[in-house]
């Protein structure tokens, strides 16, 4: 499973698991890679580095209502 989709789905864990409180979505997000990141610590690789593997971080007012998100080339111009 790649980390982004992990990340999402302990968001969702940790979401559910506070009773699903509205307004959270960021700070679930934040507690899920911290979660996760320390999960993966220990795994490095043969040579002693860490998977450089991107994460992409949905901004507070995306994470907050996805409806939020725009297209980029709207802000051009």
């Amino acid at each position: 499973m790649e980390r982004e989709e992990r990340v999402k789905q302990r968001a969702q864990e940790i979401w559910e698991r506070e009773g699903r409180p509205e307004g959270r979505e960021q700070q679930h997000w934040y507690q899920a890679l911290e979660e996760i990141a320390v999960e993966e610590d220990g795994s490095l690789s043969a040579a002693g580095e860490e998977d450089p593997e991107p994460v992409f971080m949905p901004s507070p007012a995306v994470a907050a209502n996805p409806a939020n998100a725009s297209d980029d080339s709207k802000d051009k111009g």
